[in-house]
């Protein structure tokens, strides 16, 4: 993998040079380039392309050490050798900062192509091997984390015991936006039928559940006893809601609107048991989903809504990476336990 690795970054890299030569000769300033030859064999490491990415993409070198999770001054020496080896300046002084020059910016952009054929050569190469093998970082929003994931890495860990898979919880809006960054390999995330998450280009999704959403209310509310609730019914409550800027609270919101009722809030949470304490102690009413529901507190009553609320569970990862085993592995792992999930509702 390694060998078919360089050929393909070689080339790339030959191309880039060229550019970044041919720029050079037209450059009217001595400053951005240096008399020093490009030396070709450098750039092939991987790692100074990483780093410099980095830094093009989140806008400084602490920022792209936070993402390569390094310090700092190693993203700081990796560009430093990158200058030496093509001769070029890559990075200079802007106030307190520093920012990347243009010769900079053109091998970056070069960069991230490279990087995507990278992980096309190696899902490639795992593909052919089919082993299921390595490193996985996956990133979860907190209820799938608690819901699908437990079921998903044990069954994951006793068919693959040679996959090392490192779970982290974290806002579906991250999520995307790292699996679209490389910083996670696959991601599970959320949206609501009603208000879809846009999912950027480059990257692929699966269904694995529709988690349907009941209204809680105080268990000595007068509609407490309902089969079946319409949102219009609770005109003049107030509600339980998670943090201003969150998925849910916006989808909250959203809907509350849509029936033409101004959501008023009383309290926010962003974990739906604390939602549920809130509601059980009298404080107001939620929209709670299915998925990852804990017990219940005596203090309230979940009542389904009409119409029905749900939002839909996604598995997201990198197109370039859709051939390897291991994420195929795992969004197979999340579907049986999305489908014992269901299973388990339908019982209920």
């Amino acid at each position: 993998m390694r060998y078919d690795t360089e050929l393909v970054c070689c080339f790339f890299v030959f191309r880039i040079l060229m550019q970044l030569f041919s720029s050079a000769s037209q450059s009217t300033t001595s400053e951005t380039f240096y008399a020093k030859p490009f030396r070709l064999t450098y750039m092939l490491d991987l790692n100074r392309l990483k780093a410099l990415h980095a830094v093009h993409v989140y806008g400084s070198v602490g920022a792209a050490a936070d993402a390569l999770m390094v310090t700092p001054s190693a993203v700081s020496q990796q560009i430093a050798k990158l200058e030496r080896e093509t001769g070029a300046r890559l990075m200079e002084r802007n106030g307190r900062g520093v920012r990347l020059t243009d010769a900079a910016g053109l091998l970056a952009e070069h960069a991230e192509r490279i990087l995507a054929l990278v992980e096309t050569a190696e899902a490639d190469f795992e593909a052919l091997r089919g082993a299921v093998v390595g490193r996985l970082n996956v990133g979860a929003f907190a209820t799938a984390t608690r819901g699908l994931m437990p079921a998903a890495l044990v069954s994951l860990k006793q068919r693959h015991p040679d996959l090392w898979v490192q779970l982290s919880e974290r806002d579906p809006d991250r999520v995307v936006r790292e699996v679209a960054r490389g910083e996670l390999d696959l991601g599970v995330i959320q949206d609501w039928l009603n208000r879809p998450m846009a999912i950027p280009e480059g990257l692929s999704k699966a269904t694995l559940l529709d988690d349907v959403a009941d209204v809680a209310v105080p268990a000595d509310h007068p509609l407490a006893g309902e089969r079946e609730i319409e949102l219009a019914a609770l005109r003049g409550e107030q509600w339980i809601s998670g943090s201003p800027g969150t998925v849910c609270h916006d989808w909250l919101v959203f809907t509350l609107r849509s029936a033409s009722l101004e959501p008023v809030i009383a309290c926010m949470a962003d974990e739906y048991p604390t939602q549920l304490a809130l509601v059980a102690a009298g404080l107001g009413c939620a929209i709670v989903p299915r998925l990852g529901r804990d017990c219940v507190p005596d203090g309230a009553r979940l009542v389904p809504l009409r119409p029905r609320q749900s939002r839909r569970i996604y598995a997201v990862w990198r197109t370039d990476a859709a051939r390897r085993p291991a994420i195929r592995a795992m969004v197979e792992a999340l579907a049986e336990s999305s489908r014992k999930q269901e299973n388990a509702w339908a019982v209920n």
